[in-house]
């Protein structure tokens, strides 16, 4: 076993110009959301609040709203099903679309279709499936996966997609200027929106009222997608309920603001059914499949926060161990502090495998201050380091904390560290006598001692009282 994290790993290896990529992409998405937060709102941190209550609200009685959205949905004239685990919601789409003679579709941006590894599956059933949001289209252009919840090839820059414009026939030359790639990119996913028999798509919210589902872009991919396609298919993770339309009041002002530093995003569509009689273009059928693939299971951990989330990647953005690594490094559909949490818990039984990714982390606690429903991520990264010590799962490149634990509840030896620790300034840390600790160190740069004169103040001070 290597005696390196995983994530330590890939960071080394990492190139220069993708970790300029990633550190440029999300410094300016924290700094937008930062100041439109706060120009907007006298006191965001209360609305957060609210969005996390609310969200709660809706976890606790997740049954109760799944129930009324299907209702709402159903009589809307959209079809319900649901998907226990990622096997059983590739079965049921492929059977809509089977059922519906499809053989062409595109999609939206969807981190459930990611998580359940959607694309290759439909490929490999016959079905051609082309990825219409820009940065997604890039991704599957690359055989590539996303890095990012927001902005999936932040890792990318815009010299490698011209390159890869050119050599996948989207373009006959090479363009490196944004507009042109744009445009090329508009013309080449025209045709295949209009050849598509069905269109794909997640849901970032579904209002248990109304049975409406929300669609937030900044592309207009959705509406190119379904206007022409006589099917359409929403895969919905069952924690994207919300009790009421009024509630979307909140999260949209926050989602806009969190993701990309706008007040909204440039589409926020309401999706209410399929075609109503009368209307001139939309899809004829409407398939909604919630899935669960893991989130009763979180629901019930001491972990359930999570479920909170609304995929803006404002924790991305923020995280200096994302900003250093890359999404890539987490091994899995969902990186940064958000992944470090959900992978392991959608891992289930594999839990073991990711058990390295908690550990991954400063527990700065900015992923908590920017979380638009704060989610106490740095609590639920804890929680999963005790749980990946109760299962006794190897952690390599840890160092053993027994004989810091026995310093530090000695005061006798923990006085003669102190008074030793200045030596430490003038050690090279190669000669660490501990294994674990020399390797340890060996990535690591220690600061300054600077101890040791506490103890003299406070005893000068109370001799002279």
């Amino acid at each position: 076993m290597s005696s390196v994290q995983p994530i330590d790993l890939y960071a080394r290896r990492i190139s220069d110009e993708k970790q300029l990529s990633v550190m440029d992409g999300t410094s300016t998405g924290t700094d937008k959301r930062y100041r439109i937060l706060h120009a907007d709102y006298p006191d965001p941190d209360a609305l957060r609040r609210l969005a996390g209550a609310i969200k709660d609200h809706t976890l606790q009685h997740l049954d109760t709203y799944l129930d009324a959205a299907d209702r709402a949905l159903t009589a809307n004239g959209a079809q319900v099903h649901y998907a226990a685990d990622a096997a059983d919601a590739r079965s049921v789409i492929l059977a809509i679309l089977r059922g519906h003679g499809v053989t062409r579709l595109t999609k939206s941006k969807s981190m459930a279709a990611e998580e359940i590894h959607l694309n290759r599956f439909l490929m490999d059933n016959g079905i051609e499936c082309t990825e219409s949001d820009l940065g997604e289209f890039i991704v599957q252009l690359d055989d590539d996966e996303p890095s990012h919840i927001v902005k999936p090839i932040i890792h990318k820059n815009r010299r490698e997609i011209a390159t890869t414009f050119q050599r996948e026939g989207v373009a006959d030359d090479y363009n490196d200027d944004p507009e042109t790639i744009t445009r090329r990119a508009r013309v080449h996913l025209r045709g295949k929106y209009l050849a598509a028999g069905a269109c794909i798509t997640g849901a970032n919210f579904v209002c248990a009222d109304s049975g409406r589902l929300v669609l937030v872009t900044n592309e207009g991919n959705t509406r190119f997608g379904m206007a022409p396609v006589p099917v359409h298919i929403a895969l919905v993770g069952i924690e994207k309920l919300v009790p009421r339309e009024c509630d979307l009041a909140v999260f949209l002002n926050l989602l806009g603001r969190s993701a990309t530093g706008q007040q909204l995003t440039v589409y926020t569509e309401f999706i209410a059914g399929p075609r109503a009689a009368g209307r001139p273009d939309g899809p004829e059928h409407m398939h909604v499949v919630f899935l669960d693939n893991g989130r009763s299971d979180i629901l019930a951990s001491d972990c359930r926060e999570i479920l909170r989330c609304i995929r803006c990647g404002a924790c991305q953005n923020v995280c200096p161990v994302y900003r250093q690594a890359s999404g890539h490094a987490y091994r899995s559909t969902y990186g940064g502090p958000v992944g470090a949490v959900l992978t392991p818990l959608l891992a289930g039984a594999d839990f073991a495998t990711y058990a390295d990714l908690p550990k991954a982390s400063s527990l700065c606690g900015a992923c908590r201050e920017v979380c638009p429903v704060d989610i106490p991520i740095p609590d639920l990264l804890l929680r999963l380091r005790h749980q990946a010590h109760r299962e006794a799962v190897p952690s390599p490149g840890a160092v053993p904390m027994s004989p810091f634990a026995k310093l530090a509840t000695s005061p006798s030896l923990w006085r003669t560290a102190m008074t030793m620790s200045k030596a430490m300034n003038h050690l090279p840390v190669q000669v660490a006598p501990i294994a674990p600790l020399r390797n340890w160190l060996g990535s690591r740069t220690l600061p300054e001692s600077r101890g040791g004169e506490f103890r003299k103040w406070i005893k000068r001070h109370s001799n002279h009282s």
